[in-house]
């Protein structure tokens, strides 16, 4: 019997990291739970070895070049060399763009994008050397625009057009890229959008859901069952594909 294959999932400390996290531990790999703070992963970690799968927690901003370059080496020291990366790190910082500062800008293309870029370097390594490697990135339908997120829109179309770069890249050596779009999903994230919108958190729930053609909002687990497909031998032939995930058709 082979070993497991190792996972490093960002961004894993909760919502859509969490719920692929521990999907993917299901799949049966060990899985690397990364976030910005390290004891910010332990309920994730606890819920897959609860489950019975191998997890560590790691700390580290994606954004910063030695920081993912030692999260990534602490992972193959600790699970093993990391050949499944998912890119799912991710901050907002909402605003109009008369009102969005440089900071507001810069620190959602550092995460987002840098973060993506730094990680994808360090984790392709390991995959060229085995001949074999998984790539998801969390993009967005806020890809294809959408008021009051700018710099977030911008980030995760530029996520897509990474994907597709990367798949062209590393496809000869047995890597796969894909990226993930999701739609109205409900994690803690959606608070701070609707809060902006002076709503509250169920008011804005209940009136995205009435636009959505499937008639509800989507949960973590509706994208990690993406992110597994994509993460699995039988999307080996799957390369450079955006997948939106929103309940409904997306251009």
């Amino acid at each position: 019997m082979t070993d497991p294959r190792t996972a490093l999932v960002t961004g894993a400390a909760r919502g859509i990291g969490a719920a692929t996290a521990l999907r993917l531990a299901a799949d049966g790999l060990r899985v690397a739970v990364l976030d910005l703070r390290e004891e910010d992963c332990a309920a994730t970690v606890d819920a897959v070895r609860a489950a019975g799968g191998e997890a560590i927690a790691v700390g580290a901003d994606v954004g910063d070049t030695d920081a993912a370059a030692a999260a990534v080496a602490r992972v193959v020291d600790e699970l093993g060399a990391p050949t499944v990366l998912v890119n799912n790190a991710g901050i907002l910082r909402d605003n109009l763009l008369f009102k969005m500062t440089e900071t507001d800008w810069d620190s959602v293309m550092s995460v987002h994008l840098r973060g993506a870029f730094l990680m994808s370097r360090e984790v392709q390594k390991h995959q060229v050397a085995a001949g074999w490697g998984r790539i998801v990135n969390l993009s967005s339908t806020s890809a294809l625009g959408n008021r009051g997120q700018a710099n977030y829109a911008a980030a995760k179309a530029g996520l897509q057009g990474f994907t597709k770069a990367l798949a062209f890249e590393l496809g000869r050596f047995g890597i796969t890229t894909n990226a993930v779009a999701p739609g109205f999903i409900a994690t803690d994230m959606i608070r701070q959008t609707a809060e902006r919108l002076h709503l509250t958190y169920e008011q804005f729930v209940e009136g995205v859901a009435k636009d959505i053609p499937v008639g509800r909002v989507g949960q973590p687990e509706d994208i990690a069952n993406a992110v597994s497909f994509f993460c699995s031998e039988a999307a080996g032939f799957v390369n450079g594909q955006v997948l939106y995930v929103a309940g409904g058709p997306k251009a």
